[in-house]
């Protein structure tokens, strides 16, 4: 179930913050046109987990939400040349 999208504050933005039955999800989505690069994800280095992790503790000390666990995601969107774009899901990511 969807909570948030593209929750902000002073320090930042979660793309996406889901609940995933006891499970509180807070979301990364990343994307690349091309493999030059490597995958999405690598774009998400030390210090974007750091701030992806401040992020959640200001966003459930705001709403007071005491999830069970807490959860960070990643979904890969991966345009195609032709066809529908592709989704990866990597859960637990970091």
């Amino acid at each position: 179930m969807l909570l948030d999208r593209n929750w902000r504050c002073a320090d930042g933005e979660v793309d996406l913050i889901l609940r995933d039955g006891d499970d509180l999800v807070f979301c990364e989505v990343k994307t690349r046109r091309t493999g030059t690069y490597g995958p999405p994800a690598a774009a998400i280095g030390r210090r974007k987990v750091r701030k992806l992790r401040q992020l959640a503790r200001r966003w459930l000390a705001e709403t007071g939400v005491r999830p069970r666990e807490v959860r960070f995601d990643v979904v890969e969107v991966l345009p195609q040349p032709r066809g529908a774009t592709r989704l990866v899901h990597i859960r637990s990511a970091f």
